[in-house]
């Protein structure tokens, strides 16, 4: 595709492509210009660098993050909609969070998002600055809650790349956890068998465990007036 008919969307689009497949490793204007059946050259027109287009496609999946009608829902739905919508949006992408440890991720998108989170605390009542760190605390929340799945998504992008076996890497590598697990007696009694094996929580079950509980914690707290009224 020549460069002139390419636009800074497509190639932004395509980059979050080879992101989902290959990682931020992976990622390069090389096969970015496979992806897309130009030049690597082509890319340079409109991006200037691959760290410039890496905060370009962050920014660009966070805008798929589904944003509440505060008129409808009360604060806490919003927060946990919120809460939720990045959670998803965190897995699918999971090049998104050693992206965000290396780059300062901002745009457009991102000030969507967090444009409507403080948007949600104001309206329960938080103050300015208050709803400036209930926002940051349960975006924290999210990140740390998707860290074990995206760690395993990287994990197996980066045996893709190195042609290794998937399956036999991870039977590998559980066995080699449940060795460890054996020297510790409550992590040994989770690992064994049980007829209770078929009601393990699964991750989103945790996940909401602990967004719900943060969230009453800080209505508890604005309650009680330990949070400061607007």
């Amino acid at each position: 595709m020549p460069r002139d008919t390419l636009t800074k969307g497509q190639i932004v689009r395509a980059a979050v492509e080879v992101l989902d497949a290959e990682g931020v490793n992976g990622m390069n204007m090389r096969r970015l210009g496979a992806q897309l059946g130009s030049a690597a050259t082509a890319m340079y027109y409109h991006v200037e660098s691959k760290d410039k287009l890496v905060v370009l496609a962050a920014d660009h999946v966070f805008g798929e993050i589904e944003l509440p009608d505060l008129a409808t829902i009360g604060w806490q739905e919003a927060a946990a909609t919120l809460a939720r919508g990045a959670y998803a949006m965190i897995t699918r992408h999971f090049w998104l969070i050693p992206a965000m440890s290396t780059h300062l991720i901002y745009g457009p998108g991102k000030a969507r998002y967090d444009e409507h989170c403080l948007a949600v605390y104001e309206a329960a009542g938080f103050s300015d600055q208050d709803a400036d760190q209930a926002a940051a605390t349960v975006l924290m929340f999210v990140i740390g809650a998707a860290q074990g799945e995206a760690a395993e998504s990287a994990w197996r992008a980066q045996l893709r790349r190195a042609g290794a076996d998937e399956e036999e890497q991870l039977r590998d590598t559980i066995a080699h956890i449940s060795e460890i697990a054996q020297q510790f007696p409550r992590l040994r009694a989770r690992a064994m068998p049980s007829a209770d094996a078929t009601t393990a929580q699964p991750a989103e079950a945790t996940f909401e465990f602990g967004l719900h509980a943060l969230l009453d914690g800080l209505q508890a707290r604005l309650a009680a007036g330990s949070i400061r009224p607007r």
